[in-house]
């Protein structure tokens, strides 16, 4: 077997409004040449471009999918959230919940990228891949069922979860995100429900402000928060791997493990002062395909994220796909020895250690 890709132009056409950056143009607010959200098409296209020059794509099962359906998304969000975000989608578009805008047809590029997490997830389920990656877009970690945020209209991740559990009601599945914002959305899905592990890495106080503190366990603890100072580069991330997120793994035993991949991380990127690198992101692939080998067949499905760096997020993407498809084929990272040298070190690096020792100790059992 192969592994999965799923994506779609259209995914690549939905648009962001009239934004300039993070902040509604207006008053003082001045239209940006290219304007928009963070959140825009060239990181996702550039990363498929990159593919598909090194011949990456064309080792994979690539393909794209239905939308979710009405009833796959009323398992997660309520009629009347849907019914006000298709309306508006029907017209010019518009904006609900925090930062999400949206223009024509923005309800069925949203379900779309749903649909493709959906089918990500259904295939390597029925073993008609080994593992697979979704490249979705817009986003879905931060979406509530009533509430979206953060660039998020629909909880990708937690659809495609509840669509599988519709067929398996016993089916244990964890969650990490690695995006660089706590994943609040599938938190809040989750939160009392023992069956779903959710665990969130992400650099403390980013996004939401109010939100991702590591004593926010739920229900039999199966919520994991582990928030990092920032500057944390490659070390860390791998430390917490080991030290935190593979042991709760173990402990939970899932049958399907879920990735909410973000880039934003990446020591690159505008919204965010981390410092990890596409060897960060190809090691923590690696890790978790080595715990979904041991504990659930292999069963493991990356669904992209964040990532807001057009030129940094292609390399970290093929990394990472690279590493989970076995691949020999590489995108040398153009950065490597710059961010080598820039990882954090004395001091800063001794911190960084006593502070993943104690959230460890914090999340042990």
């Amino acid at each position: 077997m192969t592994t999965g890709f799923y994506w779609d132009e259209r995914c690549f056409w939905f648009s962001g409004g009239n934004y300039a950056f993070t902040q509604p143009v207006g008053g003082l607010v001045q239209p940006l040449a290219a304007g928009g959200i963070p959140e825009n098409p060239e990181t996702k296209r550039r990363l498929k471009n990159l593919m598909d020059v090194t011949g990456l794509t064309q080792t994979l099962a690539s393909q794209s999918a239905d939308m979710a359906s009405r009833e796959a998304l009323l398992r997660v969000h309520p009629s009347a959230y849907l019914d006000a975000f298709e309306e508006a989608s029907k017209g010019s578009g518009g904006e609900l919940g925090l930062r999400v805008p949206f223009g024509h047809g923005g309800y069925e590029q949203a379900a779309l990228s749903t649909g493709l997490a959906c089918r990500a997830v259904a295939d390597v389920m029925a073993g008609r891949v080994r593992n697979a990656y979704a490249l979705s877009r817009p986003p879905g970690h931060h979406c509530l069922p009533d509430w979206p945020n953060g660039f998020c209209l629909l909880a990708n991740i937690a659809v495609a979860i509840e669509a599988a559990r519709s067929q398996q009601p016993d089916l244990k599945v964890a969650v990490l995100d690695w995006d660089v914002h706590h994943g609040n959305g599938t938190e809040a899905i989750y939160i009392d429900d023992p069956a779903v592990l959710t665990l969130s890495i992400h650099q403390e106080r980013n996004y939401p402000l109010d939100s991702g503190d590591a004593d926010t366990r739920g229900v039999d603890k199966s919520n994991i928060n582990i928030p990092l100072p920032p500057g944390a580069g490659h070390a860390t991330y791998m430390q917490v791997m080991k030290r935190i997120v593979q042991p709760a793994l173990e402990r939970f035993r899932p049958d399907l493990i879920v990735v909410a991949c973000g880039y934003d991380a990446a020591a690159i990127d505008p919204l965010s002062r981390m410092f990890a690198t596409a060897q960060t992101f190809s090691a923590m692939t690696a890790a978790i395909k080595a715990s979904a080998a041991e504990l659930c067949d292999g069963r493991l499905v990356l669904v992209h994220e964040g990532g807001y760096s057009e030129v940094y997020v292609p390399f970290c993407g093929h990394a990472t796909i690279s590493t989970l498809a076995d691949s020999t084929i590489e995108a040398p990272d153009p950065f490597e020895e710059t961010f080598a040298k820039r990882q954090p070190r004395g001091q800063f690096a001794k911190f960084l250690a006593t502070y993943v020792d104690d959230l460890a100790a914090f999340h042990a059992p």
